[in-house]
């Protein structure tokens, strides 16, 4: 089992009690719960800077001509 480090997390009452109520449904503890969670988060988060480094060269555009062209075409 990898180390560990302990924490302190206030949860409302109707999201602890939902979270005890799916550990116990899947037979995990709320640690493990909230774990897996956070690194769910942190890595969608790492794909999305990713994609922002692959696409930082890409050309832009202003805003309001992204919108004129939209209503051109017809889109809006």
């Amino acid at each position: 089992m990898p180390e560990t480090k302990r924490a302190t997390i206030y949860f409302e009452p109707s999201l602890h009690r939902a979270l005890r109520m799916k550990a116990a449904a899947n037979d995990m503890s709320i640690s493990e719960i909230v774990n897996r969670a956070v690194r769910d988060s942190l890595d969608e988060d790492a794909e999305d800077l990713a994609i922002f480094e692959e696409r930082k060269n890409e050309p832009t555009r202003p805003y309001d001509e992204f919108v004129r062209d939209m209503k051109r075409r017809g889109k809006l």
